[in-house]
């Protein structure tokens, strides 16, 4: 047993002990001298499981003893043992006088924040030895981040509340703890407070007057929510007022009686009235009483039919004094729509009789299918014909027809579709469908399976599932165009995957893959016009579309995506915003550069020319860009293009307005180069801003005598929307010239490309028409370049015990303040200094940034520099020269 370090707390001395077998001697040695054999304490025992002699020896330490130390080192102490074998030393134990400072660094202090904000409390420890342990009471109870997820503790103690919540208006203390005592900060207030909102408006009232002028008003509550906490009222009127008219009721009166009518063949006569002195309006009440009188005319000496006999009190369904009896004209009405009905019902069940005997005699005949074959062979079917069908075993020896041309579904002719330019079978050339002539005939096992695989397992399913299909797409494209994808295999240790010549990487740092693993991992360009995000008015595509993968890998750690935009002075005229695709093809807003909180889950780091995004998930990316002035500018590159042989009298140059990353330039390289063209000079960037201009291109100083142009105008323009929202690949225009004759084998010129109102460029073409011409040369075509995949230290500029000695040494606060946020600043990297805090080794991460800011010739000589002028000379000492 070796002696271990010891603290004094007060007064009160530490023993130190020590353990040695087998052993003859065993003595303390402090501070380089031996201590005498009387302060030892030395007792001797036997080994129950060996048998050999124990010897314990221990000593006391005093504080006076430690104080009296005079020097740079602790005061330490060392067991030294013998034996027959020989002298074995113990490691140095020290002993130091323990004690923890009154007065905290930095308290944390109180905040009034709106609901969901973030809120950071920080915290610097009194200084004291040992280092004090840090825990934070919220209204003096402990705060457990694990039990609440809600808040989380920084290495460097300073606490987050993620989202601010009611619940969190509390307050909160910083406690500070060693051997020795336990301090307290002052108490910081955090008040969540939650601005009102307005509710929805009420429904307008009636009108408050039911005669004449009035008023209709309508409310809302400052209740969505209610204001708490301090937080703001609503501003505006809780009630709205509305001028209304209502018309007065008029209740109706009778006019007077007419006079009686003349005496009838019924021996009465009658009278009426109208309710019009005046006409009930605007709700007013009818008259009440008869409309209609009558009476007997003869005083009685005219004798009534007892059917139709007036009745002397009105009829309460019609309102008149007559009853309502029944005439001969309605029954005669009532027995024609009878009659009607019974013709109806006979016609109809004859029509069914013959059309159910129809089909009768059509189901009973033979269906010649010759019709709905549409290229296939005919197929006689017949009912009699099924047991036969289900019976029979198929014959497998038949001859099957070769199709070549497109297959269309058995339905009518306008739902026709043509299976062969089905997504499906993209990935299947030279595919042959076979039709089988024979009834009895299926297609065996074997011509159902993948075509392609060989002796891979066969599909008895005939629909493939469209997942497979997917990944199996994607292989195919990568496997095809190796140019734009880089694959690796990797494990704990990390690395690199680069695709050559397009300013698109990523860094795996070590740690990031869990230890045990291994991971196939890929990088991978979209060059596609589909994988584009959309835009909208205002926005544009500022780089190109990156996928990084296997999606849904677990990492401990965030790996860096490093890719070019073409965004031009991003941080002042720009709003930048990462996409991201989802599983369903969509694309979805993941943070706005300058804009990370702790919920967020990547952080981006701009540079000139490109952008790092750290993100602990793989998936596919883009950079879109929404300009916040006219000022806003995005750079474009510019690159002409010829013929490398010329056998015609015509000639067309080629300029294409392409996004300026190396990517969208390195893809027209390739492209000119299978369609047999060469870079006629060098390409050159153009800034092109928000100003809706458009682009003009011209060509001047063409020899008159041995050439002309084709063109009919003096220029020719690109409009504004095609050139800023960057939604078009590969944009160019023509120019077309023609040679007096073939003699004359070269072409000198000037070509001018600028925005109208705004900066050019002018390119000074000279081509030589012989076979024997050259392409201009250019790197991002060179065949050196071709390492996609760097595994393990090799990958990185920075060794992995350097590493590990900075991120000890930097993590950890120390008094001076030259912690690792004083790195982030001196590499320009504290732009969201939280993020990294968050981190289990903000220095290990914001080296990792480094890496891939710098790969891959990073400076360690410039690193070593930012070192030593923050007063790191241990941390200098460890970086080697290049």
């Amino acid at each position: 047993m070796e002696p271990e370090e010891a603290y004094i707390v007060k007064n009160k001395p530490v023993i130190l002990y020590c353990k040695a077998t087998p052993a003859t001697q065993i003595y303390f040695k402090c501070n380089s001298e031996w201590v005498h054999q009387k302060e030892h304490t030395v007792e001797e025992s036997v080994d129950d499981t060996s048998g050999l002699l124990l010897r314990e020896a221990s000593i006391e330490i005093s504080r006076q003893q430690v104080e009296e130390l005079f020097g740079p080192e602790d005061y330490w102490c060392q067991c030294v043992a013998w034996s027959s074998a020989g002298t074995t030393k113990s490691r140095k134990a020290h002993v130091r006088i323990a004690y923890l400072k009154k007065t905290f660094e930095q308290e944390p202090l109180g905040k009034e924040v709106s609901l969901e904000q973030e809120v950071l409390l920080q915290c610097r420890p009194p200084e004291g030895v040992p280092p004090a342990e840090v825990e934070w009471l919220k209204n003096e109870e402990p705060i457990d981040p694990a039990g609440d997820r809600n808040f989380y503790i920084t290495i460097d103690y300073n606490l987050i509340i993620k989202q601010a919540r009611l619940s969190d208006t509390a307050n909160y203390t910083c406690v500070a703890k060693n051997v020795v005592a336990r301090r307290k900060s002052t108490t910081a207030t955090v008040i969540v407070y939650v601005n009102g909102g307005w509710s929805m408006w009420t429904e307008w009232s009636a009108c408050s007057s039911r005669c004449g002028r009035g008023y209709q008003k309508r409310t809302r509550s400052c209740t969505n929510p209610t204001p708490l906490n301090g937080g703001s009222i609503c501003e505006g009127q809780s009630v709205q007022k509305l001028a209304c008219t209502s018309l007065c009721a008029v209740d109706g009166l009778w006019t007077e009686w007419s006079k009686w009518s003349t005496c009838g063949t019924e021996c009465t006569h009658w009278r009426r009235r109208e309710c019009s002195a005046p006409t009930p309006k605007n709700g007013g009440k009818d008259c009440e009483g008869v409309l209609l009188q009558s009476q007997n005319c003869t005083d009685g000496l005219c004798m009534q039919s007892s059917l139709y006999q007036m009745s002397a009190e009105p009829d309460a369904k019609n309102g008149v004094g007559f009853s309502s009896a029944p005439s001969t004209d309605e029954v005669a009405l009532y027995a024609g729509i009878l009659t009607a009905v019974l013709m109806c019902l006979a016609v109809s069940a004859v029509v069914a009789f013959l059309i159910y005997r129809r089909n009768r005699h059509s189901f009973s005949s033979e269906v010649d299918s010759s019709v709905l074959s549409g290229g296939f062979q005919p197929i006689h079917l017949k009912t009699s014909r099924t047991a036969e069908l289900l019976t029979t075993p198929p014959d497998l020896t038949s001859a099957a027809a070769m199709y070549r041309r497109p297959v269309y579904a058995l339905h009518e002719s306008s739902d026709k579709i043509p299976m062969t330019t089905s997504p499906l079978l993209d990935s299947l050339p030279n595919l042959k469908i076979k039709v089988y002539s024979s009834p009895g005939l299926a297609p065996s096992q074997d011509e159902l399976s993948d075509p392609g695989s060989g002796g891979s397992p066969k599909i008895t399913n005939p629909l493939l599932d469209a997942e497979i299909m997917t990944l199996r797409n994607q292989s195919l494209a990568r496997i095809r165009d190796p140019s734009c994808t880089a694959l690796g295999t990797f494990n704990s240790l990390g690395g690199h995957l680069i695709v050559p010549n397009s300013g698109v990487s990523l860094l795996i740092p070590a740690g990031a893959v869990p230890q045990g693993r291994v991971y196939e991992m890929f990088v991978t360009v979209h060059r596609k016009e589909s994988m584009r995000p959309p835009v909208e008015e205002g926005e544009t595509v500022l780089s190109p579309v990156i996928s990084c993968g296997p999606p849904g890998a677990l990492l401990n750690r965030p790996v860096i995506l490093t890719m070019h935009h073409c965004a031009e002075a991003w941080s002042l005229d720009w709003q930048i915003q990462l996409k991201n695709q989802c599983a369903h093809g969509e694309w979805e807003d993941v943070v706005v550069v300058g804009e990370e909180s702790y919920s967020t889950p990547c952080y981006i780091q701009m540079n000139e020319e490109a952008c790092h995004i750290l993100t602990e998930t793989l998936g596919t990316y883009c950079l879109l860009g929404r300009s916040l002035s006219k000022a806003s500018a995005k750079r474009l590159k510019l690159a002409a293009f010829g013929p490398l042989v010329c056998s015609a009298l015509d000639y067309h140059i080629r300029v294409y307005c392409l996004d300026d990353t190396q990517d969208t330039l390195k893809e027209v390289l390739q492209m000119e180069k299978q369609m047999g063209g060469k870079l006629l000079d060098e390409p050159k960037t153009l800034t092109f801003k928000d100003s809706s201009h458009n682009l003009r291109l011209s060509i001047h100083d063409i020899p008159p005598t041995l050439w002309k142009s084709k063109l009919l105008a003096k220029y020719q323009e690109l409009s504004f929307s095609q050139v800023w929202n960057g939604s078009q690949h590969c944009l160019h225009c023509i120019f077309s010239l023609e040679r007096s004759s073939f003699r004359v084998t070269e072409l000198a010129c000037q070509l001018c490309v600028r925005q109208v109102e705004g900066e050019g460029q002018i390119f000074q073409l000279y081509s030589t028409l012989s076979e024997n011409t050259q392409s201009i040369e250019t790197s991002l075509l060179d065949p050196a370049s071709s390492i996609t995949t760097l595994v393990g230290p090799s990958a990185f500029r920075i060794p992995l015990s350097i590493r590990q000695k900075l991120c000890s040494s930097l993590d950890a606060p120390p008094p001076r303040g030259n912690d690792w946020r004083m790195l982030a600043r001196k590499l320009n990297l504290d732009r969201y200094l939280n993020y990294f805090a968050t981190k289990s080794s903000p220095t290990g991460v914001i080296l990792d940034l480094w890496e891939a800011q710098h790969f891959p010739d990073g400076n360690l000589n410039r690193l070593a520099a930012v070192l030593e002028e923050m007063g790191r000379h241990c941390s200098t000492s460890s970086v080697p020269d290049l």
